[in-house]
């Protein structure tokens, strides 16, 4: 008399949901974000991220070990200098934080991790933008192809495995792939933040790396506008054609809609990053009594991989782990 009763006879039980659970989340479906601070001799935690600190090189290895030992396959890094300037030399320096960093873990942790590195300029210039600028405070797209090409170069020198694009600049990839091969990296994957929405989630972020964008300024010229689908499926498009190996949507949970129409669209891995925004506010009201902050992290983790992401970088990466048992 109710044929969807049969629907409901196969959530009886957990063993019962386990057992016909279509979407399988697991520990290698997650690389976590680490910060790395230089000229610091103890961790710094980050308020607006909470459980989540700026590293030293000691505590940064210790971080990637405990990540290792439950599971989680890769760590992407980003930078924070002790100075910056216009062209964001720091990025580049065979001695800035990142590189100092990645020749670290590959000393110490050998191919037993993936090393990621995030590529691109906010977090080293003075102005906080992720290019270089024209003598009228615009980002040059054209010339800050060629920063990203040496910055590229640099972290493959280091010992990463993959770079990872995030500033939007038109070319970004192909100038990146072409000065990899020049260099004989043809083996460096390069993950490309192709459809990188110019959000109001990434706040706490910007506290991490000690990024102030200058002037009040945004992003929104070369970010993808919130409202826009089309436009961010010709972004992919793009990056795919120039040659990334991996694409990625940012953030993940508010373009859901776009994390399933690029999974329609392609078969290469798709990434989708739960940013530093959406992780505060589960952290935020589970902390306040409103919500079951466990349950909701794996809800949102689940829902972006059944969406189609193949990969989800997110800052609950070492806490969700430990919960499946990785």
């Amino acid at each position: 008399m109710f044929p969807q009763r049969r629907l409901r006879r196969l959530r009886r039980t957990p063993a019962l949901r386990r057992m016909v659970a279509e979407t399988v989340l697991t520990p290698n479906d997650l690389i976590a974000p680490l910060f790395v601070r230089e000229g610091i001799t103890e961790p710094q935690p980050i308020a607006s991220i909470p459980g989540v600190s700026q590293h030293t090189l000691e505590s940064l290895r210790q971080e990637v070990r405990e990540l290792i030992d439950v599971g989680v396959p890769g760590v992407i890094l980003f930078g924070v200098p002790e100075h910056k300037d216009a062209e964001g030399s720091g990025a580049s320096d065979p001695d800035g934080i990142v590189q100092v960093a990645l020749r670290d873990l590959r000393d110490a942790f050998g191919d037993d991790v993936v090393l990621i590195a995030d590529l691109c300029l906010d977090e080293y210039t003075d102005h906080g933008h992720c290019g270089l600028l024209t003598p009228e405070g615009l980002v040059d797209n054209d010339t800050t192809l060629d920063r990203y090409a040496e910055v590229a170069v640099a972290q493959a020198d280091a010992g990463v495995d993959i770079v990872a694009p995030s500033g939007m600049m038109d070319g970004q990839v192909a100038a990146i792939r072409d000065a990899l091969d020049e260099e004989d990296w043809v083996d460096v994957s390069v993950m490309a933040y192709a459809a990188k929405y110019a959000s109001g989630l990434y706040g706490p972020f910007r506290d991490a790396v000690d990024v102030e964008i200058a002037g009040g300024g945004d992003r929104q010229a070369y970010q993808q506008d919130f409202r826009n689908r089309r436009e961010a499926l010709e972004e992919v498009r793009a990056d795919v054609a120039e040659g990334a190996d991996i694409v990625m949507v940012k953030p993940a949970m508010a373009y859901l809609d776009i994390v399933a129409q690029v999974r329609a669209e392609h078969d290469l891995p798709l990434a989708a990053y739960h940013v530093s925004g959406e992780y505060s506010m589960i952290k935020a009201a589970a902390a306040n009594g409103w919500i079951d902050g466990d349950l909701v992290a794996l809800e949102h983790l689940t829902a972006i991989k059944r969406a189609g992401a193949d990969v989800i970088l997110t800052y609950l990466a070492k806490e969700v782990a430990q919960t499946l048992g990785g």
